[in-house]
C-alpha cells in the first residue's frame, strides 16, 4: 500500500516535469522538397545567388564564412568581373608589412570571406555572451541541415505567456529550449530588392539562403552526384560483360 500512495504522490510531480520538458523541446524541422535532394539532384542556381544577397545584406554582419572563398562564386554563375568586384568591397586584414605593422587592403577573389569580427571574443562582447556560428557548414553540422535552417529561419514568433523567455532572447520552437539569442534575421516581405526583381517573401528568402547555405557547404555536390550515376552505370555493364563472360566459359565445361 505504502508504494501505491508514493507512486500516486509522485506522478503529479512527474506530469509536470514532462510538461515543463515539451515546453523547451525543439519541434522537429518543417519537411520541404529541396532541388539539390535525391540521386540527381542539382542546385538552383538563381536561388544561390538570391542566397548569397541575402547574407551579404543580412547575415554577413554577425556571421562569418571563413572556408568560402570569393572565387568559388563563379561556380554559382557570378562572372569573374563580378567576383573581382565583390571581393573588392571586402576589407581583408593582411601583414605584417615591411615596418612589422598589420594592414586592411581590399579583398582579391583568392581571398576567403571577411570575418564580421577580429576574434571570437569581439564578437561575444558585441552580442551579449553570445557567440554567432560561422556559416560555412552549418547545413551539415545540424541534423536534417536544411529543413532545420529554413525551419529556424520562419520559425520565429511570439513566445506564449506561460513560457520564461530571458531577458535578450527571442522565442523560436525549432531551436533547442526554444529561446534564442539571435533576433529574428527575416523580419518583412521585400526586405532585401533581389537584382533578378524577384519579390522577397520571408519564404522565399528562407529558402534562398537554404539553397546557398546548402552550396556554400557541399559545392562538390553535383559532381559527386555525377561520378556517382557514373560509377553505377559503369559496374552495371562491367557486371553484365562478366555473367556473360562466365556463361561462355562454363558452357565449354558442361
Amino acid at each position: 500500500m505504502k508504494k501505491i500512495f508514493l507512486i500516486l504522490f509522485l506522478l503529479p510531480s512527474i506530469s509536470l516535469a514532462n510538461n515543463a520538458d515539451s515546453a523547451t523541446i525543439a519541434l522537429h524541422p518543417k519537411q520541404l522538397k529541396w532541388e539539390f535532394d535525391g540521386v540527381f539532384g542539382r542546385f538552383d542556381r538563381a536561388s544561390a545567388q538570391r542566397g548569397y544577397q541575402i547574407y551579404k545584406e543580412v547575415c554577413s554582419s554577425c556571421h562569418s564564412l571563413k572556408l568560402v572563398a570569393y572565387r568559388n562564386l563563379e561556380e554559382l554563375g557570378f562572372s569573374k568581373e563580378e567576383v573581382k568586384q565583390i571581393a573588392s568591397e571586402a576589407l581583408i586584414n593582411d601583414g605584417p608589412n615591411d615596418d612589422g605593422e598589420m594592414f586592411e587592403r581590399p579583398g582579391l577573389p583568392s581571398d576567403h570571406f571577411a570575418s564580421p569580427y577580429a576574434n571570437e571574443q569581439a564578437a561575444r562582447s558585441v552580442n551579449s555572451g553570445a557567440y554567432p556560428p560561422d556559416l560555412s557548414l552549418i547545413v551539415k553540422a545540424r541534423h536534417d541541415g536544411a529543413n532545420y535552417v529554413y525551419s529556424l529561419l520562419t520559425g520565429f514568433a511570439d513566445a506564449p505567456e506561460d513560457f520564461p523567455l530571458a531577458e535578450g532572447k527571442s522565442y523560436n520552437p525549432y531551436f533547442e529550449g526554444r529561446q534564442i539569442s539571435m533576433p529574428p534575421p527575416i523580419t518583412d516581405d521585400g526586405q532585401v530588392d533581389y537584382k533578378d526583381d524577384t519579390f522577397a517573401t520571408k519564404e522565399q528568402m528562407a529558402i534562398d539562403v537554404v539553397n546557398f547555405l546548402q552550396w556554400a557547404a557541399e559545392p562538390e555536390t553535383e559532381h559527386r552526384k555525377k561520378m556517382g550515376v557514373r560509377s553505377m552505370i559503369f559496374l552495371g555493364i562491367l557486371f553484365v560483360i562478366l555473367l556473360a563472360a562466365k556463361k561462355a566459359v562454363w558452357k565449354k565445361i558442361v
